[in-house]
């Protein structure tokens, strides 16, 4: 992926990591069209930052064929899409409570980057240097025991990527996943102040480094993630998921798991 010169959408770019990357890709000399349900926050970051914003609700169908059209239709010339939107919840598996979360998180983290991949299939193929950005995480690798079903959608987007990948393979289109560890931001109650999150401009200021240095890359992977990433391949696995999840059963934040 080219790092400047771009017409790019993302939906879920009105906090968090979406955010910190759509101010970065701006810096860069981008076109940034932010997508979000609260039309008072997209007005507030159009007001600060310069953004287009387009109102969108990934969970809803109907919402996300509005907004996609709206968007090729507004700029022709969009050539990135980056699914950014996503929820986390706790989950007890072992009481019938969790299902409505587990339903939400589902639509959320999986259908809405499917169906936003949807839209824009055809447009991106018209446009002769575009980029799908995918959105991960370290849990599709190891599990966190408390978000059972995030991190089954976290594997499924991985999956995902690595797979239309390569149907993509001989277009112009590109696909490459951002893989994070956890982060500070507001993702679940508590976690924007976990003193063992990375630090949300710290995560974004490496990865903006590693799309700029591997343009071709397919996976960016910050340094702090890797200890989840490659835990099955270094023959760690167990000690990794026992690092992870070296809290209470029912608890939301990992401990630390060792740097790697």
């Amino acid at each position: 992926m080219n790092i400047t010169g771009n017409t790019i959408f993302l939906p879920g770019g009105t906090r968090g990591i979406g955010l910190a990357l759509a101010t970065r890709l701006r810096a860069k000399g981008n076109t940034v069209i932010i997508g979000g349900r609260s039309a008072t926050a997209l007005h507030a970051l159009a007001a600060e930052h310069g953004f287009a914003t387009v109102r969108i609700d990934t969970a809803d169908p109907e919402s996300i064929e509005a907004a996609s059209a709206e968007v090729i239709e507004r700029f022709p010339e969009v050539n990135v899409l980056v699914p950014m939107a996503g929820i986390m919840r706790a989950e007890d598996w072992r009481s019938p409570g969790f299902l409505h979360d587990a339903e939400e998180t589902v639509a959320t983290n999986v259908l809405g980057p499917i169906r936003l991949i949807a839209a824009f299939t055809k447009h991106l193929q018209s446009r002769p240097d575009a980029t799908i950005v995918t959105v991960a995480s370290g849990l599709a690798h190891a599990p966190l025991r408390a978000t059972p079903t995030y991190n089954a959608t976290k594997a499924a987007v991985h999956m995902l990527s690595e797979t239309i990948r390569l149907q993509f393979a001989g277009t112009s289109v590109s696909v490459v996943e951002l893989v994070p560890p956890a982060v500070q931001t507001d993702l679940m109650p508590g976690h924007a102040e976990n003193p063992h999150a990375m630090p949300l401009d710290e995560y974004a200021d490496e990865t903006m480094s590693l799309l700029e240095s591997q343009p071709d890359a397919h996976e960016i992977q910050v340094e702090r993630v890797k200890f989840l990433r490659y835990g099955e391949v270094r023959g760690e696995y167990d000690q990794v998921v026992a690092a992870l999840n070296a809290t209470d059963p029912h608890a939301a934040t990992p401990t630390p798991a060792p740097a790697m």
